[in-house]
């Protein structure tokens, strides 16, 4: 909350809108958590918990909803950065691994050669609560741990060598015995986390069911040219403002799920085969309120699957999305979608739950699976206008306008 209080006047409603959102995602987490936890607390636990957000959930209906940005053209954001952004950031952020200074990285080698031999152990030697970004060189390698960067682990930066040869991997999952909120390969709760060529792994399997690969509940969040890869609940994109760029991301069931404000661009989303029986969906998005700023914006991305999906397509059932809390909401823009997708496009989480709360929107979309002729007739359901799409944009829907020149990741702030 310090940071609100320090922010522009311009700043202070997004920025409550969205650790308000925050708020009431974590009581959603925190629910799922103890719904099979017994004893005698249980009850007055449950209890508090509701009277406590309520009083959040009145916060957040009081302020006022952010207008929709609106303008013509199509234009990107080159890579620029704010005049508080040092030089020598500025410098680290654009390097690749060969000119890193070792007097300004910390570097991870699983070959011993660097700082640590585990991620871990230099997030645990990384400052606390660091207004500079901490910039943390993964070598090529295998990293095989999980990895925590807690609240106070602020502004981390992870750069790999590719993600094809710098990976970090786990395989905990719900059948083993973890909750999906821990049982992400890497998770993230410290803000302004960024990542770059990166692969994060979870080889649970898709017998094993929710398995995370990347979890994020932090804000100002920004994955560039990584690969998350993992069966059902690859990257959980739990709260706050995200940016994901180039991204290559994989998965059955519900693999792109949580409440964030998220927005993908130029990412391939590809879906892999299920298990028999079973069906493919990309995203479960969990909004639960129509006051929340949350959901999930694709732009610009291809929708695709694996040969061995391609070749049972006639078979298994593909979607775009399902809602898994009332108000779910997610919109695909000028995205290339292929044919595996059912026509239907989309598909319901428990009979009619959120058929006419939800919003799921398209606009102008391209390839084999892109047609909204057969599209859900539901309520919730719109071939979106102009309008409606600028308002899932960088600039409109994470504020992206106001920390994403820092990253020195590209974007597109229109449609």
């Amino acid at each position: 909350m310090s940071r609100l209080a320090a922010a522009a006047d311009s700043r202070k409603l997004a920025d409550a809108r969205a650790f308000l959102s925050a708020a009431m995602t974590n009581k959603i987490t925190c629910l799922d958590g103890l719904d099979s936890a017994t004893g005698p607390m249980k009850p007055s636990l449950l209890n508090s918990m509701a009277s406590v957000y309520m009083q959040v959930s009145n916060s957040l209906s009081m302020l006022s909803q952010p207008g929709v940005r609106s303008g013509g053209g199509n234009r990107r954001r080159l890579l620029g950065f704010p005049r508080w952004l040092s030089k020598k950031a500025r410098r680290l952020l654009q390097s690749s691994g060969d000119e890193y200074d070792p007097s300004e990285v910390m570097t991870v080698a699983a070959d011993g050669t660097g700082n640590f031999t585990s991620v871990t152990d230099a997030i645990n030697f990384a400052p606390n609560n660091s207004i500079d970004r901490i910039i943390i060189y993964v070598k090529e390698g295998v990293y095989e741990e999980n990895v925590e960067i807690p609240s106070w682990k602020t502004n981390i930066v992870l750069l790999g060598d590719g993600n094809d040869v710098t990976v970090i991997t786990g395989k905990r999952s719900v059948d083993d015995g973890w909750t999906t909120f821990r049982s992400a390969t890497v998770a993230v709760s410290g803000e302004g986390f960024l990542a770059r060529d990166i692969m994060f792994e979870n080889t649970a399997g898709a017998e094993k069911h929710q398995a995370v690969a990347l979890r994020i509940n932090a804000d100002l969040a920004a994955v560039y040219r990584c690969v998350v890869t993992g069966f059902q609940d690859t990257l959980y994109v739990h709260s706050f403002r995200q940016f994901y760029r180039e991204c290559d991301i994989y998965g059955t069931i519900d693999y792109v799920f949580g409440n964030a404000a998220v927005v993908f661009q130029g990412c391939n989303i590809v879906s892999r085969m299920p298990m028999p029986g079973q069906f493919t969906v990309i995203t479960a998005q969990s909004r639960e309120s129509p006051d929340e700023d949350t959901g999930i914006s694709m732009q610009n991305c291809s929708i695709l699957a694996t040969n061995d999906l391609y070749s049972n397509a006639s078979v298994v059932r593909s979607y775009l999305g399902r809602p898994w809390r009332i108000y779910s909401r997610t919109v695909v823009l000028e995205s290339y979608i292929d044919d595996f997708i059912s026509p239907v496009g989309w598909t319901n989480w428990d009979g009619d739950q959120g058929l006419d709360t939800l919003y799921y929107g398209e606009y102008e979309n391209y390839g084999p699976g892109s047609s909204t002729d057969g599209r859900v007739a539901w309520p919730g359901y719109h071939v979106m206008a102009y309008d409606e799409a600028s308002a899932f944009t960088v600039s409109s829907f994470i504020t992206g306008q106001e920390w994403l020149d820092s990253t020195s990741f590209p974007y597109d702030d229109q449609v």
